[in-house]
């Protein structure tokens, strides 16, 4: 389909920053996509409802599509029970009457080491540092638009730093598939040094942890905000404790690890993310409801009504993954990532090769909402170009990773972003305008970094 590919994405990010909808947005773009293929199949046009219909359940048929559903759903029932303990509230005084997050840039920094913390998986990672760090950051006056911006920025570069996760396992199946010299092993572990976007972007996290400053958007909304509550907005009762909500919160974290690693067998690297993720997250619900019903301050009933309501305020966000994952799918059929990995094209200087492929994986990410499928596209593109002109592996491949980590923690369709909006409480739209900022920035310093290193080194 050529540069026709590219309409399904373009449509989604025009609607969603015009008319500030996303789920129309994603709606209006898995149409398009099916009308497309409708008409390279030679079917009908009219038969577009029933496919983009089928399109939308089809993200049933994956077990791991499923997963992540539930498990946003079952944040929300999490989120719920914390909420009606008081556990929020109650952490936020015992954290500031230890000396902990008195200040922002306390609460900013222990939000970022949260988030470097809990590695294991980028969704577990923002959800925990986001759930922990909420109360702070409104007793402070901070904007939740600011800890979406930490949480979300701090996640996925970290994960494709520390590559003992998921992603790691993941990059190192794929680069055991080329034939590239040397062990995958080595050449993945050479890639971190030249990852500059995760690198500058986990920089620009620090100093605005540090500093207290942000920008653009950003500081045209905290300026709104007031300089600080002298209450946590929320029911406190009585006999509420700090563990109704670090209990939870810990048993999902523990729970994560103890199940990557059973899901692998023993290597943790080799584990389940989505199996984990969804797990652990169970698991810290039920221990959530058995806290409350043993204080006896809730019935049985009360709580199935509270966890059912935390989950009905979710659906929003819920509807948005499902609608990106169907997206991602008929993309995919469509050929959109490849024809835009076709933009690095063959005739390039070598020097351009890096930067091109950076971009190349960041315009994939960005307009398919996937990380994961951006690495799948690029990196077997990558691969014969590093054996074809004896290019250096690591860099090129480090700008594969790092393009692909772009849309991940930016693109309003990915699952990673909404996951950050839901975790911190801001409006997903209002994330995506406020972070973007920094992520053009950071990827601007990154394709300078990538001009200069392959001028060196090629």
């Amino acid at each position: 389909m050529s540069w026709m590919s590219v309409l399904p994405p373009l449509v989604a990010i025009i609607v969603v920053f015009w008319r500030k909808e996303v789920i129309v947005a994603l709606l209006l773009a898995i149409v398009t996509s099916e009308l497309l293929l409708t008409w390279q199949g030679g079917e009908p046009l009219i038969y577009t409802f029933v496919a983009t219909i089928e399109r939308i359940i089809s993200v049933f048929g994956s077990a791991g599509n499923t997963r992540i559903l539930i498990f946003s759903l079952m944040v929300g029932a999490l989120l719920a029970y914390i909420r009606e303990s008081g556990g929020v509230a109650a952490t936020v005084e015992a954290l500031l009457a230890k000396g902990l997050g008195r200040t922002k840039r306390s609460a900013s920094l222990m939000t970022v080491f949260t988030g470097i913390f809990v590695f294991i998986e980028s969704n577990l990672s923002v959800l925990t540092a986001g759930i922990l760090s909420r109360g702070l950051f409104e007793k402070l006056g901070m904007s939740k638009a600011r800890l979406a911006y930490i949480i979300d920025s701090t996640s996925a570069p970290i994960c494709i730093l520390i590559l003992l996760n998921g992603w790691g396992a993941y990059i190192l199946g794929m680069l055991d598939q080329q034939d590239l010299p040397g062990s995958s092993v080595s050449t993945l572990w050479s890639t971190i040094p030249f990852n500059f976007y995760a690198l500058v972007t986990l920089i620009i996290v620090f100093y605005t942890a540090f500093s207290g400053r942000v920008h653009g958007p950003m500081r045209k909304l905290e300026e709104q905000q007031p300089e600080e509550h002298k209450d946590i907005p929320e029911h406190v009762p009585s006999n509420s404790k700090a563990r109704f909500m670090l209990v939870p919160l810990t048993v999902m974290v523990v729970g994560m690890v103890a199940f990557m690693f059973g899901t692998g067998g023993g290597d943790i690297t080799q584990g389940d993310g989505s199996k984990s993720v969804l797990y652990a997250t169970v698991l810290a619900c039920v221990v959530a409801y058995f806290m409350l019903i043993t204080s006896r301050r809730n019935s049985h009933k009360q709580l199935v009504d509270i966890g059912f309501k935390g989950m009905s305020e979710l659906l929003p966000l819920v509807s948005i993954v499902l609608l990106s994952l169907a997206l991602g799918a008929s993309l995919r059929e469509l050929g959109t990532g490849v024809f835009l990995a076709g933009l690095v094209g063959e005739f390039l200087p070598l020097f351009l090769i890096a930067p091109m492929l950076f971009i190349a994986g960041a315009l994939i990410s960005f307009t398919t909402g996937t990380s994961w499928g951006t690495f799948a596209i690029l990196i077997p593109i990558a691969a014969p170009m590093i054996l074809a002109l004896d290019l250096p592996a690591p860099l090129l491949l480090a700008a594969v990773l790092g393009g692909g980590v772009f849309g991940d923690h930016c693109s309003p369709i990915s699952d990673t972003t909404a996951v950050s909006a839901l975790a911190s409480g801001c409006d997903l739209l209002e994330h995506v305008r406020t972070q973007l900022p920094y992520a053009l920035t950071a990827g601007s310093i990154t394709l300078v970094l990538y001009v200069v290193t392959s001028l060196v080194m090629i």
